[in-house]
């Protein structure tokens, strides 16, 4: 339980990628954070594979400062997630307060639309690097990058890496 007392927002929209979402869901709520679903509307949404998850409040009514890091799983999901200006600007704000904010995969566009990866070391799914360099990082092909509160991973086969990384990140 060492993150008892923490509080993660994890982002969701249509089309996120199921390992991207659940394995941080049950691996931060394992070592005791409480992890809340944020979306742009409190609805279900529907993963690429088919597996539900439930919004539990919306990008407007999230604020920054509840939170202690937040998580972007990939999918499809963060090009729908970057469309809503609430869910950008709950990203900028965490990243402005230095708090850890971490994507996975194609979760990096969300960063990108923050303003979070101009001067850092990043990486992500291989098909977006493209745009992570054209938001201003230098991208690094590694399962798990850490330049100083942006965390970033390439694929759901770095899941672990990914969360160890952010635990340690929130001690």
């Amino acid at each position: 339980m060492r993150l008892q007392g923490k509080r993660i927002a994890l982002l969701v929209e249509d089309l996120y990628e199921d390992n991207e979402y659940w394995y941080p869901y049950f691996r931060l709520s394992e070592e005791g954070a409480e992890v809340e679903t944020v979306a742009p509307e409190i609805k279900t949404y529907q993963s690429k594979h088919g597996q539900p998850a439930k919004a539990t409040i919306s990008a407007q009514n999230a604020l920054g400062s509840q939170y202690d890091a937040l998580v972007i799983p990939g999918g499809f999901s963060p090009d729908k997630m970057r469309r809503s200006p609430d869910m950008v600007e709950l990203v900028k704000k965490l990243y402005e307060e230095n708090k850890p904010v971490a994507a996975i995969c194609h979760g990096p566009w969300m960063l990108a639309s923050a303003g979070a990866l101009k001067g850092r070391r990043a990486t992500c799914f291989f098909s977006i690097r493209d745009d992570v360099v054209n938001a201003g990082a230098d991208y690094v092909d590694e399962e798990v990058v850490q330049d100083g509160n942006v965390i970033t991973s390439r694929q759901p086969k770095d899941l672990p890496a990914f969360c160890r990384t952010l635990i340690d990140a929130l001690l």
